[in-house]
């Protein structure tokens, strides 16, 4: 009975974004601890873990034959289960530091609407790290919860999460999902989309990490004409050789127009599917942006005019869902219908 009060005492509750790009953990002591790239580099050969987040991502497209690269997540959920529970493990570690002997108890924010065999692996592969109890909450849950809207309320409360792998959109009410969409396009599908581009219009091959940068500096989602043209590297696909071309805003927005209608038809399908009175809360309260996704410039901009809504950005949309999940934790008797497991 006294180990397993002193177990309970020393024990740490872990909030975990699980993210398709980047990992993020919270714990009660020291808030946000953990905010790294979802990458891990191992030993081809050996198969041992060589390098794990901001390490591991600046390996990407820099690596010999003798170390692969893997984003372990993929659109949102456990692309490569081995991978995923060794990169868990190596940040909850991390976190626990000296007290490794003691289990810490997990929530993690999942994506709405993937399936029981992938709730399933999210839940193993946190056990296998090390957890002694795993729960679980949406991703949109979270992040209305972590901005503070009054989700509990009789009130209708509309989020926009756009994170790597999936952009989300719910209407929540009474501490549930009243209504939701979900497409597996975000962040990762915008590089993706740049990455095309230059490779269709300006014949040039550039790496995961470039395509990101670019879109990062001059990505917009409206005309931003102001902002300046870059200079890129890369190799050129026909003579096979090192490659500068200049890019604009207005190239990168060409770019990411298809991925952007996408996610707005997201949202207008959420919009239809919504019952009358909570439409007229929406219409009334406007709705909220999170994720790393929404921070494209102008993005918010554009959908408020296609939507003809308001349109709130959370003021620091990388860490909405992380916020939410860890004061899920940090209360579970006030917030225990929120968990779906």
């Amino acid at each position: 009975m006294f180990l397993n009060f002193c177990l309970r005492y020393f024990a740490k509750d872990i909030a975990m974004d699980l993210g398709t790009a980047n990992t993020l953990l919270y714990t009660k002591k020291g808030g946000i601890v953990i905010n790294e790239p979802s990458v891990v580099a191992i030993d081809a050969e050996k198969g041992t873990v060589l390098a794990v987040g901001a390490a591991a991502k600046r390996f990407l497209g820099r690596t010999p034959k003798s170390i692969k690269v893997i984003r372990p997540m993929k659109d949102g959920v456990i692309a490569d289960f081995d991978i995923t529970r060794s990169m868990i493990e190596f940040f909850v570690r991390k976190v626990i530091d000296r007290w490794h002997l003691v289990k810490p108890s997990l929530v993690i924010c999942i994506p709405m609407g993937i399936t029981q065999v992938e709730k399933r692996a999210v839940i193993d592969s946190a056990v296998l790290a090390g957890a002694a109890d795993v729960s679980l909450i949406e991703e949109p849950m979270a992040a209305a919860i972590g901005s503070g809207l009054p989700v509990r309320e009789p009130v209708g409360n509309l989020v926009l999460d756009i994170g790597g792998g999936t952009s989300e959109v719910a209407v929540i009410s009474l501490a549930g999902i009243a209504t939701a969409h979900s497409i597996r396009v975000a962040g990762d599908a915008m590089n993706a989309a740049v990455q095309r581009y230059i490779r269709d219009v300006f014949r040039m091959e550039v790496g995961e990490n470039t395509a990101e940068n670019v879109k990062k500096l001059i990505g917009t989602a409206i005309p931003m004409p102001d902002l300046p043209v870059l200079e890129v590297s890369g190799k050129d696909m026909v003579q096979g050789a090192p490659k500068v071309i200049r890019i604009n805003e207005g190239d990168v927005r060409e770019a990411l127009k298809d991925t952007l209608r996408l996610i707005l038809e997201t949202v207008m399908r959420a919009l239809e599917n919504t019952p009358p009175e909570l439409s007229a809360d929406i219409y009334r309260n406007g709705m909220l942006m999170a994720g790393g996704g929404s921070l494209l410039k102008g993005l918010d901009q554009y959908i408020a005019r296609e939507t003809k809504l308001q349109v709130f950005l959370d003021s620091d949309p990388l860490t909405t869902v992380l916020r939410g999940t860890a004061a899920a934790m940090m209360n579970k008797k006030v917030w225990q219908s929120v968990f779906i497991n």
